[in-house]
């Protein structure tokens, strides 16, 4: 079994994303021990890439924010291997194909592997191309996750069938960010996923606060919460885990 799987073990699963780097990686190390310690089930990371398509603003400005103050994906694989000295809850990575490609896809996951990072999210991936990582993927353990749109439509059964790890159900259509509402059918998208997988699925893409991740982990299995959260830290830099903590906290325990 998948150690992703463990996540949802324990009811609804509360999965925090965070920018690495941003402002730096002390800052991020602080921050994932903080939401760690107030329920976080588990932790996706992202590494910043210059040009990161599926995001919002927010996002977006701590990738550039991130790769401005230096920070390397090696230095993000030495950070994981330290977080995981005290931390054994999954982690996954996020971020695009690009970054894997100029590191050496076959490096980058046996890094993964090495550092203990349980799945590898690659928004920019397009499911009919996921042989270009499966093999290797799967070679050292690491899961490939899935994503499913509103816009999949006719390929969500097949996406669900072939799924791993989780299934991350994007909300809405477009970036990531912070939205007052969602009104996508998501009903009828988990209802295909569960006719076809027993994966976990989680659902990201606009939840920003404690009502709306409670909404959401009610449609699926867990809620992902992301733009809110860099949001903080761009607000209280350095001063950020603390606050982070306390976000996290209501959020989990909304679930």
């Amino acid at each position: 079994m998948s150690k992703i799987a463990s996540a949802f073990a324990n009811g609804k699963a509360f999965i925090p994303f965070i920018t690495c780097g941003d402002p730096d990686l002390e800052t991020t190390a602080a921050c994932v021990r903080e939401m760690v310690r107030n329920g976080a089930d588990l932790i996706e990371l992202g590494i910043p890439f210059s040009d990161p398509t599926a995001e919002g603003p927010v996002i977006q400005g701590a990738n550039l924010r991130a790769l401005s103050g230096g920070v390397t994906t090696d230095r993000i694989f030495s950070m994981v291997r330290d977080l995981r000295e005290d931390i054994s809850i999954p982690m996954v990575f996020m971020t695009y194909a690009n970054v894997v490609f100029s590191y050496g896809s076959e490096r980058f996951l046996s890094s993964c592997a090495q550092v203990g990072i349980d799945g590898l999210i690659l928004p920019d991936l397009p499911f009919e191309e996921k042989e270009e990582f499966l093999p290797i993927c799967r070679k050292y353990g690491v899961d490939l996750i899935s994503l499913i749109a509103p816009t999949s439509a006719g390929r969500i059964a097949r996406i669900a069938r072939e799924a791993e790890g989780f299934i991350y159900l994007v909300s809405s259509l477009g970036v990531t960010g912070m939205r007052s509402e969602i009104t996508t059918d998501l009903a009828s998208i988990v209802k295909v996923i569960r006719e076809n997988t027993d994966v976990p699925c989680a659902i990201g893409f606009g939840i920003s606060t404690p009502e709306q991740a409670r909404t959401m982990a009610g449609y699926a299995d867990g809620a992902i919460v992301g733009s809110a959260i860099i949001r903080l830290i761009a607000q209280y830099r350095r001063q950020a885990p603390a606050k982070v903590g306390e976000f996290v906290k209501s959020l989990k325990d909304a679930l």
